[in-house]
């Protein structure tokens, strides 16, 4: 089998899982460390300078980081990262943190750059570009900036005072921001000169229903997105004391636990699909049943029963959910008599699309499968050369850490364009790969592996936080616990190098690994090789990192990267520092870097 090539940046940032599965790539284990340190400013920047929002995303993150943490091969749940996130915001420095933020030339480059909407991926292609010297003119139609994080994501999980703070780092640096102003024709934002336009208007429309009773019970069904938005900036004030939320999404929790607080005695949610399938995060089903709302399961929306030109309630078909040999679902009728839910209101909370109807189609972009523009996955540049899409507006409705690394590349890409260069030439990601070694055996992080479980964050009171839509629901860690969550890190930035020529083949390392991840043994296909290992290396999904076959036996080491805990114990037991604990530090390269 070829040896690795530790050399390449994405092979070690393939081991750094939680950094590898965030979109925006954040160096998660360095800012946990510096949270243990008590360094909670440092822990925040390193946090800015990746994911730009740490205040938000420590509160309402899809955490795509926990699924993929390695703590989870010792214990039962992974390391909080998200929460720790929101430690490190929440004990920054504000002062300091305003005193790091980037320099903006008093010169500007001369090249203006148009943001239509003022969300997650809009702001950070301003974050990016504003200290190259860009002029920056953000367009957006809601009284301030954050976009759907603003309109969509209820007070009780962000409190408008942290949405404020970090949105305002952005605008602070000198955009020029017009806020309450929609962009009803992208011709007309050409038209005023810009060199690049940048789109990031989300997906705005909200799907709909159309079922009998849809006309005539109008005043009482509300489409969810746009519902929350009323709330959220005080249209609506209240709802029917009944309340069916359809839909297993976030925005269905968000419709259901806000309901509650607008009045509502009984809410339910009602999901076509089984449970296991439903798309909320499981944190946000669990805060909603915590506040005594039920989840109906197999339920497929009929009717809606109006009587009187009034809503009474809805009527159900149960099904039961059947699979193909390729996995693809049908939802089978139970031949039951419909279910008859009364009601109030209705919450429709089924998913969200795109809409473009202000985009001419004589500007030179192509618009694809439903109806969405032609964009490049790598680039973010649409067909015409100018115009640049990215988060919900670039492939559909994702997530704002999502629609945050869309941000930086577009700006990379617009940077690029603005001076004469192939956007599809990208410039590599940051490295650094440095020894840990203090002494013989002594490293400068925390390598002890024990039995450790997640600490559980505590909650407002549900009767005193249902009275009040504002009150933050999940209070996050004090310091404390804080620091007890962030020993949990298993570091798996500080990676088990290895050097052949110091290697005697004393088996040592084998002998003490815990987990048996690592092997000497005669080289081999990779199939084959991973089944004669000390453990069997079965997900495939992980790499091997292999050695060359230049040792005194000719055999290879062969460590099995997904069950190494890195621990480090290898490099304290070998006699001729043949392995070596060294930091492995992966930094997205930014606009103009």
């Amino acid at each position: 089998m070829k040896a690795t090539d530790i050399k390449d940046p994405e092979y070690f940032h393939k081991v750094v899982d939680c950094q590898y599965a965030c979109p925006a790539h954040t160096p998660v284990p360095e800012y946990i460390r510096l949270i243990g340190e008590g360094r909670y400013t440092d822990a925040y920047m390193i946090n800015w300078e990746s994911n730009v929002f740490p205040g938000v995303l420590g509160r309402t993150c899809d955490r795509p980081c926990e699924p993929a943490c390695r703590r989870d091969r010792v214990e039962d749940e992974p390391v909080a990262i998200c929460r720790l996130k929101r430690v490190a915001a929440d004990n920054k420095d504000d002062d300091d943190v305003s005193s790091r933020m980037p320099a903006i030339p008093a010169k500007k480059n001369g090249k203006r750059v148009a943001l239509i909407g003022g969300g997650p991926a809009s702001l950070t292609v301003a974050r990016d570009l504003m200290p190259l010297g860009y002029t920056i003119d953000l367009y957006d139609d809601q009284k301030a900036g954050g976009g759907f994080m603003r309109s969509q994501i209820p007070s009780f999980r962000l409190p408008e005072s942290v949405l404020n703070q970090e949105v305002d780092y952005i605008l602070d640096m000198g955009v020029d921001a017009h806020f309450n102003h929609y962009v009803d024709s992208l011709k007309s934002i050409l038209d005023k000169n810009y060199d690049a336009v940048f789109v990031g208007t989300g997906a705005p429309r909200g799907r709909d229903l159309n079922i009998p009773g849809r006309e005539e019970a109008k005043e009482n069904i509300h489409i969810g997105i746009d519902w929350l938005s009323s709330v959220a900036f005080e249209h609506i004030d209240k709802i029917g004391k009944k309340v069916i939320v359809l839909g297993g999404g976030n925005t269905a929790m968000d419709c259901c636990r806000t309901s509650l607080r607008l009045g509502a005695d009984e809410v339910k949610v009602i999901v076509r699909s089984p449970r296991a399938e439903m798309k909320a995060s499981p944190w946000e089903i669990e805060d909603a049943e915590r506040e005594g709302i039920p989840m109906f399961e197999n339920h497929v929306p009929l009717e809606f029963v109006v009587e009187d030109d009034k809503l009474v309630g809805m009527k159900f078909d149960k099904v039961r959910a059947e699979y193909d040999e390729n996995g693809k679902r049908s939802l089978v009728s139970l031949g039951e008599e419909p279910v008859y839910v009364e009601c109030d209101d209705v919450c429709i909370a089924i998913g969200q699309d795109n809409a473009f109807p202000w985009i001419e189609r004589d500007l030179g972009l192509e618009f694809g499968k439903w109806d969405m523009p032609v964009v490049n996955r790598d680039t973010f540049q649409s067909t015409n050369p100018k115009v640049f899409f990215g988060g919900d507006a670039a492939f559909g409705p994702e997530n704002v850490i999502t629609a945050v690394a869309h941000g930086h590349q577009a700006a990379v890409s617009i940077d690029l364009f603005l001076n004469g260069k192939a956007v599809d030439e990208r410039p590599a990601p940051g490295t650094t790969l440095v020894s840990q070694k203090m002494g013989i055996h002594e490293w400068s992080y925390d390598n002890g592996v024990v039995d450790d479980q997640r600490y559980v964050v505590p909650h407002a009171d549900v009767s005193q936080s249902l009275k009040d839509r504002k009150l933050e629901v999940e209070l996050g860690f004090d310091q404390e616990t804080g620091f007890a969550e962030a020993q949990r890190c298993l570091n798996c930035d500080i990676q088990t190098v290895f050097t052949e020529s110091k290697c005697i083949e004393c088996d040592a390392c084998v002998d003490i690994c815990p987990t048996d991840c690592i092997t000497f043994t005669p080289s081999g296909e990779e199939e084959e090789l991973r089944t004669r290992l000390s453990a069997p290396a079965n997900n495939l999904a992980q790499d091997l990192y292999v050695s060359t076959d230049s040792l005194p036996t000719n055999r290879i080491m062969v460590k099995d990267e997904n069950v190494c805990l890195h621990c480090g114990l290898c490099a304290e037991r070998c006699p001729t520092a043949a392995w070596d604990m060294q930091k492995f530090m992966y930094q997205v390269t930014k606009a103009g870097q």
